[in-house]
């Protein structure tokens, strides 16, 4: 049996770094699409002594603007899963945001999700990324996240249109399509930091007030694709929870933890 591949876009970011080494130790091969050339000996350094084989896409996001563009990419990789970890930084200004953040990603999950070989894809986005306060966050936190959206609005609004898509194509692929096994996963971190890994966590519908390190993002996104039980909105905060024991109440709890709840359902699977 072939070996699984994964297709991390982003994969020169502070969390895809951590996340590749852990995909490459199942054994899996990974292509890791990354900006510039500059990027590509730390990169493929990732996959040193490790039993999964690692190599690089040299692809400026901004360049991806269609569905069309963001098959050819699609094609030339063949992966499994697909994980988008990507993301323009601020200081990159409101035109690129739009672009990689809404633009390129929203082309990338449609070409994934339309891809019948494709069997998950993964976005690591922001728990911030919702327009209703969830029943169990406190109208503080609803103000705080609202705040700091305010301060960081296009990367906001960019995010948000990206997520409620894959959400949409997702149950699209899923109830419509009739592939029930397809995994359209969205792990949505609150407050990053640096910090080593902790192993704890607060996971699916989690308060956003304690900071998640990049490293416990890395390690429950490997463990979500390596199940095929983990689907929809899962927020991930700073808590209390060991990491493996919250994938698996997730993956497993009836009936379903999903931190889409409260969110206008509707109008979201209604998105083409």
């Amino acid at each position: 049996m072939k070996p699984t591949k994964v297709f991390l876009i982003g994969g020169h970011g502070r969390t895809a770094q951590l996340l590749t080494p852990l995909l490459l130790a199942r054994s899996w091969n990974v292509t890791s699409l990354i900006r510039s050339e500059a990027q590509r000996d730390a990169v493929l350094q990732l996959g040193k002594n490790k039993p999964g084989k690692i190599d690089v896409l040299v692809k400026d996001l901004e360049e991806i603007k269609t569905e069309d563009d963001a098959k050819i990419v699609i094609e030339s990789v063949k992966p499994d899963y697909v994980v988008w970890a990507a993301g323009a930084s601020a200081k990159s200004g409101s035109d690129a945001i739009y672009a990689v953040d809404r633009d390129a990603a929203k082309s990338l999950f449609r070409a994934s999700v339309s891809t019948p070989t494709v069997s998950k894809v993964l976005s690591i986005s922001h728990l911030g990324s919702r327009k209703a306060r969830p029943s169990w966050w406190s109208d503080e936190e609803w103000k705080y996240i609202q705040y700091a959206n305010s301060l960081h609005y296009d990367t906001y609004l960019a995010k948000s249109e990206a997520d409620e898509l894959l959400t949409a194509l997702a149950r699209r692929r899923v109830k419509e399509a009739g592939d029930k096994a397809f995994q359209g996963i969205l792990l949505r971190p609150g407050r990053l930091s640096d910090v080593p890994f902790e192993g704890k966590v607060g996971l699916g519908q989690c308060s956003p007030g304690r900071p998640v390190t990049r490293a416990d993002v890395a390690a429950a996104a490997d463990r979500l694709l390596a199940r095929e039980d983990t689907w929809g909105w899962v927020d991930i905060a700073g808590g209390d929870e060991a990491i493996d024991h919250a994938v698996e109440r997730i993956g497993t709890s009836q009936p379903r933890v999903d931190a889409i709840e409260g969110e206008d359902l509707e109008r979201i699977y209604a998105l083409t």
